[in-house]
């Protein structure tokens, strides 16, 4: 079992011991009956579910070396009531260490588990090329809690004839099911990203793809209910105009000379999944982008994330005046520290972010 530092504050190691002074000065004190066997009993199961082995046994030992003096001392030794004392001290240290050794093969399961999540998400959710074409990439992945690994939230970027190619999206669903609308949306788009002949097609063959593929019990998970926002966007080869459509996404950030801007769509479409509303989809929105300049994709774990009061996080707010950044990792960084100390704690949802940089000069100049 891993020891407590890392997993619990650093003060949680002087319980058990504190617990165990307790209950051993209580019993010395005592005039006759051990009134502090309830704090003894509870500092070795205490140490055995908060400390590792090694500090479970020094405490048990501790514990059985002390009952063992009080014993001696009130002329207990070798008969019937100091036995039992005794024999319930050593009791109580050996349930500590049992504590300690299941926690430990419970930690030990879910170690195993997190590696073949880890295996997974990174089967499914692959980080992107560091650099493409004009553009440097950086991606960022965090689950709402540290245990679960993969969820419904998927980025990509792909080059592509015209030019580089981008996805943010956000299934509304959970479980297995919003795992596998990632991995189909994913696999469509990379399979698509280079042959549709502009964002609006694209989104229109994700879509197919995903009505297609996730039928029957996935398909009730991830249906009107469970519809899939996106952001597909596109880079013109150059890296100096940006074509952003809105498929019922928040909306992209764009870093420029420490300024900070939204880049809200006209005319915001609908999610994926709900081409059977008729409704047709919006044209994408175009921007100039210069060198320097850093567009930042999120899903809305970032802009629904809460303070202790309830509202939410504003990255307009929040992040101006950061930029200009040296690479989109700082730009990154900067947001996942912005919505730590805005949450103060644990988030109700994952959150992906995705950010490029327009670099000067081709690759290896």
């Amino acid at each position: 079992m891993a020891t407590f530092p890392g997993r619990w504050p650093w003060y949680v190691g002087f319980v058990p011991a504190a617990l165990a002074a307790g209950g051993l000065a209580w019993n010395a004190l005592s005039p006759s009956e051990y009134w502090g066997d309830g704090m003894v009993a509870a500092a070795c199961v205490v140490a055995g579910a908060l400390t590792s082995l090694r500090y479970t046994v020094l405490v048990g030992t501790v514990i059985t070396l002390g009952i063992v003096a009080l014993v001696a001392r009130d002329g207990y030794l070798g008969h019937t009531a100091g036995s039992l004392e005794l024999v319930n001290t050593v009791f109580a240290a050996l349930v500590g260490v049992a504590v300690n050794l299941v926690i430990a093969r419970h930690g030990h399961r879910l170690a195993v588990v997190r590696s073949v999540a880890e295996a997974a998400q990174a089967a499914v959710l692959p980080a992107p090329p560091a650099r493409i074409g004009p553009l440097a990439v950086a991606a960022c992945y965090q689950a709402a809690q540290t245990e679960a690994l993969i969820g419904g939230d998927a980025y990509a970027v792909q080059p592509s004839r015209y030019g580089t190619r981008l996805l943010i999206a956000d299934v509304r669903g959970k479980g297995l099911g919003a795992v596998r609308a990632v991995s189909v949306l994913l696999g469509a788009f990379r399979e698509n990203a280079d042959r549709a002949p502009d964002l609006v097609t694209l989104a229109d063959w994700l879509e197919q793809s995903l009505l297609r593929e996730l039928v029957g019990h996935e398909r009730e998970e991830v249906g009107l209910e469970g519809f899939i926002t996106a952001l597909l966007g596109e880079f013109s080869p150059r890296g100096d105009t940006l074509r952003l459509l809105d498929c019922g996404h928040p909306a992209a950030y764009l870093f420029r000379d420490g300024g900070l801007t939204a880049l809200e769509s006209a005319d915001p479409g609908l999610p994926l999944g709900m081409s059977v509303l008729g409704i047709a989809r919006s044209a994408p929105d175009s921007w100039p982008v210069a060198v320097g300049d850093t567009l930042l994709l999120v899903t809305d774990g970032v802009t629904e994330a809460r303070n202790a009061a309830g509202v939410f996080y504003d990255p307009l707010t929040e992040l101006s005046g950061l930029g200009p950044f040296r690479s989109p990792d700082d730009a990154l960084d900067a947001v996942v520290s912005g919505v730590r100390r805005w949450t103060g704690g644990p988030r109700d949802d994952d959150m992906a972010l995705l950010a490029l940089t327009r670099v000067p000069g081709p690759p290896g100049a």
